[in-house]
Formats: structure tokens, C-alpha cells, sequence
């Protein structure tokens, strides 16, 4: 008996395969492989037109302005900002409270972000998740920002939540 199990399994491993036949044409015509890209700064061209003629004072001037938004964009001095964060926490009268307020707000980050995962692992949720959010976002657009009446109602209602956080209403 156990020959003949031995045999019948060899004739399961020894049943030959089917190799896959390749077609000789396809939906998707074959594209070569692009060449890579390179986005540092030496990649730059300027467009023809803006070098012949009057477009070389364009394209100087474009490159004045591109050169002097660089400059400003990242000269951030962080003595002055530490400073500056100093200073402020010097002037608080209740650090207590601020550190109380910071440490509650990442305990509350860090629970809603339980809260998402574990609503994101039941299977149909998220999806009804995205509608709800979606039928917000479209009542949202209709209520507040369709009409130039309702947009103006929205600017004023930001505007009394600024003054009521500052403390100045």
C-alpha cells in the first residue's frame, strides 16, 4: 500500500506544467525607458523667445527676481527667533497652565489618532467615512462660499472667533 501512495504522488509532482504562450501583439505599445531626469539648477533652460531680441532683458530680470526671493525665502535668523520664543515665555504669568494645555492637546492628538486607527480597520466605515465628509465639504461649499452675501457672513463669523480668542470682545 504504501507503493501505490508513492506512486500516485509521484504522478501529481510529474504532471507537466503549461508554459505561457506570448502573444505577438499588445494593447499597450512597448515604450522605452526614459532617460533620467535632473532638477538641479544647471537643467534650467530659457525658452527661446525670451533670449532673442527684447527677451534677454526678460529673462535677466526674471533671473534677478528668482535670485533675490532665494535670499529672503531662507535667511532665517533663529537667534532672533529663540529670542523671541524667550521673551514670550518670560512674559507668561501662568506657565502651569500653558504646559498643562500643550501636554492635554497631545494627549488628545494621540487618542484621536487611536480613535481614526481603529475606525479605519472596520471594513465598510471608511468608505461611509469619505461621504460624510464629502456631503460636508458640498453643504459646506453651498452654505458659505457659492454666494458673495454668504462669503461675507463667513468672514465676519472668523472674525468675531478671532476676537473672542484673543480676548478682545
Amino acid at each position: 500500500m504504501a507503493m501505490t501512495v508513492a506512486a500516485s504522488s509521484s504522478v501529481a509532482v510529474m504532471i507537466p506544467r503549461v508554459t505561457s504562450v506570448s502573444a505577438s501583439f499588445s494593447a499597450v505599445p512597448y515604450l522605452p525607458p526614459l532617460p533620467p531626469r535632473s532638477f538641479g539648477r544647471s537643467s534650467f533652460t530659457v525658452p527661446p523667445k525670451l533670449v532673442s531680441g527684447n527677451g534677454s532683458q526678460k529673462g535677466e530680470l526674471m533671473k534677478m527676481r528668482a535670485s533675490s526671493s532665494d535670499e529672503t525665502s531662507t535667511s532665517i535668523d533663529t537667534n532672533e527667533l529663540f529670542t523671541d520664543l524667550k521673551e514670550k515665555w518670560d512674559g507668561l504669568e501662568n506657565k502651569s497652565t500653558v504646559i498643562i494645555y500643550g501636554g492635554g492637546a497631545i494627549v488628545a492628538v494621540w487618542l484621536s489618532s487611536i480613535v481614526v486607527g481603529a475606525i479605519n480597520s472596520v471594513p465598510l466605515l471608511p468608505k461611509v467615512m469619505e461621504l460624510v465628509g464629502l456631503g460636508y465639504t458640498g453643504w459646506f461649499v453651498y452654505r458659505y462660499l457659492l454666494f458673495k452675501s454668504s462669503r461675507k457672513e463667513l468672514a465676519e463669523d472668523i472674525d468675531s472667533l478671532k476676537k473672542k480668542i484673543a480676548g478682545t470682545e
